[in-house]
Parts: structure tokens; sequence; C-alpha cells
């Protein structure tokens, strides 16, 4: 079960305070961001002038090029600028760099082992990233642990001669999201952000894990979910549309629920419209920019991204957005600007 009689974390009510005054604003994409700085298998690795975690965990057999999460142990200093940049730009809540930070994610780099330490690094990074933006300009960040949906679905056989099959099973899932929001809450996350949702099964695993966290710390941090409408079809790839997506997780009454990732802004808008017609909390927009190209890059401006985010506002069907894949600071300064005077979608009773 659920345990909603655990008092709620310090953020919880200045978070919903400034969400009933404005738009709040989501940082934009980490990994494309690390893609920029042309890092070296060394780099990612630490090897031969980092000590502690990195070097405890890291396994000589398998490479380490690509795996953004490892940074916060080895390059933690390049992590944090990227994170102020964001804040500066406008972000009110920055994401931990930890979107694969569990077993089953690193698994494929042989670090199983480092998860608890990647993701109390993960935390920490984002927190000084937080706490230098507001010494700068008066105004709070605050740290949202983000708990991306593994490389495994729950609901879909990877075996198309054996639709039975399943790769992982839901406890499988649970103990790995245990492992990670437990490393996050001692890292000082204010929320907990499960986000680019392909399998809802997945999702219900990692709410269950987060409540079980909750009850170790004696706290419930608020919860933020965001789904993935993967083609056309507009469902996500488990087969769900964006209002069953919503009656699938509306048990846990998340601080906000939403779309990220997969399709640009222009593709986006009709199923955030449809999950803000039956959704009784805040909602949450963070696409890419735009569609990649031919070459894997995002053409969007910031000036686009930020036109289609605010038409969204002046629709009032957001109360907070931000960038995903492809979105610089300059997307998020430019959405900010955007959205400014605009208020935020009224939350039905």
């Amino acid at each position: 079960m659920l345990n909603f009689s655990l008092p709620e974390a310090d953020c919880a009510a200045p978070l919903r305070a400034l969400a009933a005054e404005r738009i709040l604003l989501l940082d934009g994409a980490m990994g494309t961001m690390i893609q920029t700085l042309s890092m070296t298998e060394e780099d990612f690795s630490g090897q031969g002038h980092v000590h502690g975690p990195a070097c405890r965990h890291h396994p000589t057999d398998h490479p380490q090029k690509g795996n953004n999460d490892l940074l916060v142990l080895t390059q933690p200093q390049a992590v944090e600028d990227i994170q102020l940049e964001f804040a500066m730009a406008g972000a009110d809540i920055l994401e931990t760099n930890t979107f694969s930070s569990t077993t089953i994610a690193q698994a494929d780099y042989g670090l199983e082992s480092a998860v608890h330490d990647l993701n109390v690094a993960g935390a920490q990074v984002a927190r000084r990233a937080a706490a230098r933006a507001q010494a700068a300009d008066g105004r709070p960040r605050f740290v949202a642990g983000a708990v991306g949906p593994t490389n495994r679905t729950a609901s879909i056989s990877p075996d198309v001669n054996n639709p039975g099959f399943r790769a992982i099973t839901f406890d499988e899932l649970r103990v790995a999201y245990g492992q990670q929001i437990d490393g996050l809450i001692e890292g000082g996350a204010d929320l907990i952000l499960i986000e680019t949702i392909f399998d809802t099964l997945n999702a219900k695993a990692a709410i269950f894990a987060a409540f079980e966290s909750f009850a170790k710390v004696g706290r419930r941090l608020p919860i933020m979910i965001s789904g993935t409408i993967t083609d056309a079809s507009g469902r996500t790839l488990s087969g769900q549309t964006p209002t069953a997506f919503w009656h699938s997780v509306s048990h846990a009454r998340p601080f906000s629920v939403g779309l990220n990732c997969a399709l640009g802004a222009a593709a986006m808008r009709p199923h955030i419209a449809e999950i803000a017609a039956v959704a009784n909390t805040l909602t949450c927009a963070y696409p890419n920019a735009g569609l990649p190209n031919a070459f894997g890059e995002y053409d969007e401006t910031p000036e686009q991204t930020a036109a289609q985010l605010a038409e969204f506002a002046r629709e009032g069907i957001v109360n907070l957005v931000g960038g995903c894949c492809g979105t610089t600071p300059d997307h998020i300064r430019a959405i900010a600007e955007a959205v400014a005077p605009i208020s935020p979608r009224k939350v039905p009773s």
C-alpha cells in the first residue's frame, strides 16, 4: 500500500505555492549538453586523476564512454556547471544526472555496485548547483531525483516467438528502483521524477519503490510522473492512451503528471491537452527540441520551442514546462521569457 499518512517533505508546500503563482520551469537536456564537451574514455572513467567511489567501482573490462551518469563521480564539476547554466537560465527544478543509475541500466557498464554512490552523488551535485544559483539571485531551486525507465519492459516480451516471456519482473524493478531512490533521498533530492515512461508497469514499480523509500525516512517527497508517446498512434509503447496512462498512475497522487521526450512540442500538444483535461493535479510538458535530423541532432531553435510551449500555456494546459533532448540553456531561457506573463493552468477539483 502507498502510505499517505507520512508527513510531506519541507519543499512540498513552497512548491505548491509557487505553482499557484506562475508556470514553473524544469531544466533542459543533460545528455546532449554532455555530448558537446567531447569527453574521452579517460574523462568518463576518471582514470589516473580521480579517487574514491569512481575508482572503487570502475571495472577494467568495461568501457565507460557514454555512461553519462558516471560523470557525477568522475567529472562532478562539469555536471554541476551544466546544471548551474540551466538554473541561471530560469529553471526552478534541476534534474539529477541519474537517468540510468539503476543496477539494471548500469549492468551494461559493469557498474551495478556503484548505483548507491551514483545516486547520492547525483543529488549532491545538483544540490550544489541549486545552492549556487540561489546565492546568485535569491530564487530557490529544487532538485528532482531523475528515475529513468531502464532498458527493460515488464509488459512486453522482447521475443517475438514467445509473447509470454518477460525480461524483468515487477519485483526486480521494484528492488532496483528502491536502491536508486534511497540514494537520491540520501543525497538531498526534493522530489522524485519518474520520467520517460514507455511502460506503465515499470512506472508502477517505481512508484511502489518510492513509497517504500519514503517509509524508511519517515517523510513523503512529491512525485512527478512523465510518460512518453512513442509514435503517431498517440500511445505509450505498452499501448496506453494519455487518459489511460493518467488513470493508471493517479493512485500515487503525484505532484505533477505529463509527457516528455520522444515527440517535439508540435506533435505532443494534443496528448498533453488530453492529460490536462482529465488530471486533477499539475501538468508538465518538456518536449525535445523537435525531432532529430538524419545525423541525430536537433534543429529546433530556442525561439521555436519557446513559441510552441507559450501556446500550450495560453491554452491553459500546462503548469510546468521545460526541455528534453536537444534543449540548451538558451532554450530554457527563451521558454522562461515566453511563459512568464501567462497564468498557469487551473487544476480541476
